[in-house]
C-alpha cells in the first residue's frame, strides 16, 4: 500500500469514527487480553463495532470483544477500544497500527496502551499490574518500515521516552490513591504466536526484560512517530515459560484478567480522572 492511500484510509476512518462518537476524544485507551470489562462499564457511551469503521482490521483473537466505545470519564472524553490487531494473527505493521494511527488523526493526545504479559521477573506474581517504563522490540520489523509519509511523522522518531514520564508519574499517582499496588518494568514485544521457550526467556531475563508479551510495542512506535504521548501498563497473567514448572496456557490469560478487573478497572478511571 502506497503511503497516499494508507493516509487517505487512515483519514476516511477517522471521519467515521468523528461522525458518530460526537465530541471528539483526547484519550484512548487500547484493552488488552480478557480487559474488555472495563469498555463494558462505562455509561451514556458510544459503541462502534470494529466492521462499521471504514479499514479497521477485525481482530480475531479470544478476549478481545472488537469495538471502540466512546465515553466521558471524569469529564474528559475517551476513545476505549476493545481488543487490537496482532501482527501475529497474519497482519502487515500498517495494519497493526492502524487504529493508532485512526485516534491520533482524531485528535487523541495520550494513549494508554495495556496488554496482558507473562512474567519474567521472578519477583513479580500472577495478576500484578506493571507500568511499562521502556521496551525490548524483538518482533523483527518495525511499524515504520517503507516509505515515510511527513504527514504522519518524521523519517527518524526519537524514541528515548517512548513511555512518557509525565504519564507514569499519573500513574503512580492514581495507584496511590486508588489503593493499587503497581510496579514498574520493561517489556519484550515478540512475535508470537508461540509462548516462549524456557531458554528463550533466561535470554529475555539477561537482557533486562521483565515481562513478554506479542503487541503494544509497534502501537507504541506508531503513536510517538505521530508525536501523541504514551502510557504502557501490563497485566501480568500468568508467569513466563520456565518461572514455574507448568505450560501455558491462554486460557489462564483470561481467568487472571477477570481475578485483577476490579484493581486494573479502578487503575485506568484514576489515570484518566488525573489528566
Amino acid at each position: 500500500m502506497s503511503a497516499v492511500d494508507l493516509c487517505g484510509r487512515i483519514d476516511a476512518a477517522a471521519s467515521a469514527v468523528l461522525a458518530r462518537c460526537g465530541t471528539p476524544p483526547s484519550t484512548a485507551i487500547v484493552l488488552g487480553s480478557g480487559l474488555g470489562d472495563f469498555a463494558d462499564s462505562l455509561g451514556d457511551a458510544v459503541t462502534i463495532p470494529y466492521g462499521d469503521i471504514p479499514h479497521w482490521p477485525v481482530s480475531r483473537v479470544i478476549g478481545h470483544a472488537g469495538k471502540l466505545v466512546v465515553a466521558t470519564i471524569h469529564g474528559r472524553r475517551v476513545a476505549v477500544l476493545s481488543g487490537r490487531a496482532h501482527f501475529y494473527e497474519g497482519h502487515d505493521m500498517a495494519t497493526v497500527v492502524f487504529a493508532t494511527r485512526v485516534m491520533a488523526r482524531a485528535g487523541v493526545r495520550e494513549l494508554i496502551l495495556t496488554n496482558a504479559a507473562g512474567g519474567i521477573n521472578t519477583g513479580f506474581a500472577s495478576g500484578a499490574l506493571m507500568v511499562m517504563d521502556d521496551h525490548l522490540n524483538l518482533m523483527g520489523t518495525n511499524p515504520l518500515v517503507g516509505a515515510n509519509d511527513e504527514r504522519l511523522g518524521p523519517r527518524f522518531p526519537d524514541m528515548s521516552e517512548v513511555y512518557s514520564a509525565r504519564l507514569r508519574r499519573i500513574a503512580d499517582a492514581a495507584a496511590t490513591s486508588r489503593g493499587v499496588a503497581v510496579t514498574h518494568g520493561i517489556y519484550a514485544g515478540l512475535h508470537g504466536p508461540s509462548y516462549e521457550t524456557p531458554a528463550e526467556i533466561r535470554y529475555l531475563r539477561a537482557i533486562g526484560a521483565d515481562a513478554v508479551g506479542m503487541s503494544t510495542v509497534p502501537e507504541a512506535i506508531a503513536a510517538r512517530h505521530m508525536g501523541v504521548e504514551v502510557l504502557g501498563i501490563s497485566c501480568i497473567t500468568n508467569m513466563a515459560a520456565g518461572v514455574l514448572p507448568q505450560a501455558l496456557v491462554h486460557s489462564e490469560v483470561l481467568e487472571t484478567a477477570q481475578r485483577v478487573k476490579g484493581a486494573f478497572m479502578a487503575l485506568l478511571e484514576g489515570i484518566v480522572e488525573r489528566l
